[in-house]
């Protein structure tokens, strides 16, 4: 077979999907691209067995058809040294011999079957669940949440993001028992209540592609595999089994005490304070009383210290409240709008924080964070 394709066309569509590719992969075959070409189309794959990524390429200039499995490193080392050009891939798919021909040179490479590579796996019909979602509304959910998502082998269900779709709403969940982060989106639906836990390689691995999307991607999933299809990509995946916790019942209904807040400033602050924690604890206190809050930190051990004042709006009664910086330094990068709001209980309850204004209406973001002990 053989066929002519744009070089960095074709590194842009080799670099977006080499990213599934493991380091330390258990077969031999799984460290190469499996090229397969079908009349005009170019079918590339990479997968971990874990997770696939496939991309499409339409081709002009082609002959024949067949499938092989080429070195992913070669071809992408290769093909970041070339300027834009033409190359011509002329296969002999008996020897397995490749001969990639540019302007002014030859390049050839051995590579393996192509039928050696994993089979697909298939969707269940009778367990078969999906619905579409626009690219930027799934793209914002996997943003959001990522972040929070732990990294607990002893409970697998937490390391990856909880999609629950209605026909109401979507909702992207991700919790690491100190941190929750809940994403709704009304303007997103599904036929039928249906959830499952995305792990978080495959969220990654969307969220690098999503950005080059527009339009719908359509999602599939069973009790065991997902595929999401986009335009140039699909993205195939197998999930996390098992049920994920009640997250509703963690989030707090009773928050008498309500602050407003500059975000970036309480970010700032934060990052400047958060150099005198203890090293071990990260721990931050916030001292709130009438429309001030110190922000303060210390570290007994080295006799260090400092605190900073902020003006706040701030409704309740004093309160001094003591959270993990690097947490809620994240928590606060991974909201856009220019205010917070923080709605807290009482320091042993678990601290709400919002964005004071949504940048989509059919939005609504919160996330949850676990205040740590003020020693006395």
């Amino acid at each position: 077979m053989k066929f002519v394709v744009s070089s960095t066309e074709l590194l842009g569509h080799l670099q977006a999907i080499s990213r599934v590719i493991s380091s330390k992969n258990t077969l031999p075959i799984l460290d190469n691209f499996l090229f397969n070409l079908s009349g005009n189309d170019l079918e590339i794959t990479a997968s971990d067995l874990e997770s696939t990524l496939i991309t499409k390429m339409t081709l002009e200039n082609t002959d024949g058809e067949g499938i092989i499995a080429i070195p992913a490193r070669i071809m992408l080392d290769t093909l970041k040294e070339f300027s834009e050009q033409p190359l011509t891939f002329d296969i002999n798919t008996d020897t397995l011999a490749v001969v990639i021909s540019s302007a002014n040179g030859k390049f050839n490479v051995v590579g393996q079957n192509g039928i050696d590579f994993p089979v697909l796996p298939v969707i269940k019909k009778e367990k078969k669940f999906s619905f579409q979602i626009n690219a930027d509304i799934l793209l914002a959910g996997i943003a959001r949440t990522l972040f929070a998502t732990a990294d607990d082998e002893l409970r697998p269900v937490m390391g990856g993001i909880f999609v629950e779709a209605s026909p109401e709403k979507i909702t992207f969940v991700a919790s690491d028992a100190h941190k929750l982060v809940r994403y709704q989106r009304a303007d997103a639906r599904a036929d039928a209540d249906c959830s499952f836990i995305l792990p978080k390689k495959p969220a990654s691995l969307l969220k690098n592609i999503l950005p080059k999307e527009e339009g719908p991607v359509s999602v599939e999933f069973d009790d065991k595999n997902a595929f999401f299809i986009l335009n140039d990509y699909k993205v195939i995946c197998r999930l996390v089994e098992g049920n994920y916790p009640n997250y509703n019942s963690v989030i707090p209904k009773h928050n008498p005490r309500k602050m407003i807040i500059d975000r970036v400033e309480l970010y700032n602050t934060l990052r400047r304070v958060s150099v005198f924690s203890n090293q071990a604890s990260n721990l931050v206190k916030l001292h709130i009383k009438g429309n001030q809050v110190v922000v303060s930190a210390q570290d007994i051990d080295f006799s260090i210290s400092a605190y900073e004042r902020i003006n706040c709006q701030y409704e309740g009664e004093e309160i001094e409240i003591g959270f993990k910086s690097v947490f809620l330094l994240e928590i606060l990068a991974n909201i856009g709008s220019q205010e917070v709001i923080i709605e807290m209980a009482d320091p042993t309850r678990a601290g709400l924080i919002l964005p004071a204004e949504n940048e989509n209406e059919s939005e609504d973001l919160l996330m949850l964070l676990m205040p740590m002990m003020i020693n006395a």
